[in-house]
């Protein structure tokens, strides 16, 4: 018969599996730091799958939108079945997604792989944190989730250099095979090590609202990527567009009816909480887009491998480790709405200086703008998270932490698409004429992306120079186009907390008794930048 363990001094073996839930937690944050480092690899018709631009922001979208649809119903489901099986059937999925991911034939069936990859990462996610509220009594527990968002970081901060090691000796599957043998392990511990625990009371699994939001949000992503690509004229984009904001609507009202909804939107009507969750949402929709650019920048106009690549997205992961666990005293002492507004500012300035980076800037003006965006946002989440706990009751922790994970994961991927869509369409606009006396296959390719101009390239002789001159000249003027946008997104963000967030937690306010929300407190990130 399974036990919840209640002793006062926790699991006698809380620290081993803890370590078991670390290695766990490793494993999904691992995955998505390195898959910035090998879209590149990945767009490559000869070592890679050829994959165009759209088919890249779908292969890290995908996952994500499965990851955000379906993160509030596992954690559900981990209450009602059972954490431990449920962390394992995660990892096991997601181990088996890795190996179809490594060894995918095309781009569909990567995107495809990916979505899977994003199942058993949202079972993974919330189980970590539910074992860590079981086997840890109140006061270690602090310290425990410490550790666990420690994980967090140095999966951030090792990613981009285990991508590019592996990249430049092994083929492009790697960056995914690697996931097997560590998701393995830890399937093999967990079952070991870890009690199973289950909510005597869970709510019920709202499958409509999960349907609901995955469709809409699939198309709305669908008609901004496709904008991208045909224009935003085209039927096919508009059409998508207006049939998500019907399923996304008819979701909203479903769930206003429903007793226990997928996506607490009732939570919604309290400003301050929207105000937080929505600054949440515009930091990571800045910081992921700028994300997706600077991994073409790094390795295609300037030429650096995957290796070098990586270790320039470091400073951004190093700033957050750095800073974020400084920045709970700067909340205490001047108030979440001056040390978000002060965060926002600076991804802002990271974002703008973008702006001013070319084909030939120094290169560590390019480390120093994503330490900047780190400083930013490790500044930024303690607040924001601080904010929402205080605008919540106490009993709605739990679900004000899953909420505000869920608008995270929709923000990083609609920057994605959405400054995915303008680097395209400013790409193609300025490469013009670029492409004319080639075959209309090579012209079609080179105006896809940067990448495909690259593809011809290699076959193109001594026309080559000519086009990847034109190529790079295109690709940086989109490029500033699109650091433009994702900094509009970062002002605005600013201004919400400027005139939303409060100057300092009410006194008396809950504090949160769940997992989820006591993660949330500490201004833990709970999925990787």
């Amino acid at each position: 018969m399974d036990q919840t363990v209640t002793a006062p001094a926790g699991h006698p073996r809380r620290w081993a599996i803890l370590g078991v839930l670390v290695i766990s937690l490793l494993v999904v944050v691992l995955d998505n730091t390195v898959l910035n480092v090998a879209l590149r690899t990945i767009a490559d018709p000869v070592h890679g799958l050829g994959a165009t631009q759209s088919e890249l922001e779908w292969s890290i979208n995908s996952y994500t939108l499965v990851f955000a649809g379906l993160l509030f119903t596992a954690g559900i489901l981990a209450d009602r079945l059972g954490r431990r099986i449920t962390l394992v059937t995660g990892l096991a999925i997601f181990a088996i997604a890795s190996l179809v991911s490594s060894y995918a034939d095309s781009a569909n069936q990567l995107i495809a792989a990916r979505a899977l990859m994003g199942l058993g990462a949202a079972a993974v996610m919330p189980a970590t944190l539910s074992i860590i509220a079981n086997v840890f009594e109140p006061r270690e527990r602090g310290r425990a989730i410490g550790v666990w968002a420690g994980a967090v970081g140095l999966g951030v901060a090792i990613g981009p250099i285990v991508g590019g090691l592996l990249l430049e000796h092994f083929w492009w599957g790697s960056v995914f095979l690697i996931n097997v043998p560590i998701a393995a392990a830890g399937v093999i511990l967990v079952l070991a090590l870890v009690p199973e625990s289950r909510d005597p009371r869970p709510n019920r699994i709202d499958i409509v609202g999960v349907v609901l939001s995955v469709i809409g949000l699939t198309l709305l992503t669908y008609g901004v990527i496709e904008g991208g690509d045909a224009g935003f004229g085209d039927p096919q984009s508009w059409g998508t567009l207006v049939g998500a904001a019907v399923v996304l609507a008819g979701f909203i009202l479903w769930e206003l009816r429903v007793e226990f909804p997928s996506l607490d939107v009732r939570l919604f009507a309290n400003r301050q909480f929207s105000a937080s969750t929505g600054v949440i949402g515009l930091i990571f929709f800045a910081a992921m887009g700028a994300m997706f650019f600077g991994a073409f920048y790094l390795q295609l106009v300037r030429g650096y491998g995957p290796l070098a690549s990586g270790a320039l997205f470091v400073p951004f992961a190093v700033a957050q480790m750095v800073f974020a666990p400084r920045s709970a005293a700067m909340v205490k002492r001047f108030g979440p709405k001056a040390v978000s507004t002060v965060g926002l500012i600076l991804v802002a300035v990271g974002l703008a200086a973008w702006l001013f980076v070319g084909e030939t800037t120094p290169i560590w003006i390019v480390g120093a703008a994503f330490f900047i965006m780190g400083v930013g946002m490790a500044n930024v989440m303690p607040p924001a998270t601080e904010s929402i706990m205080a605008a919540l009751p106490r009993e709605k922790a739990g679900v004000g932490s899953a909420v505000s994970n869920t608008i995270r994961q929709l923000g990083g991927a609609l920057g994605v698409a959405a400054l995915g869509a303008v680097l395209s369409s400013v790409y193609r606009d300025q490469l013009g004429s670029a492409t004319d006396g080639l075959p209309p296959a090579a012209a079609e390719a080179a105006r896809e992306s940067i990448s495909g101009a690259y593809g011809v390239a290699s076959q193109a002789g001594p026309a080559a120079p000519q086009l990847l001159s034109h190529a790079n000249e295109a690709f940086v003027t989109a490029m500033h186009w699109a650091s433009a946008g994702s900094m509009v997104f970062a002002v605005l963000g600013a201004l919400v907390a400027l005139i939303w967030i409060p100057g300092k937690r009410p006194a008396g306010a809950p504090a949160p008794t769940s997992a989820e929300g006591l993660a949330e407190e500490q201004g833990v990130e709970l999925v990787e930048a």
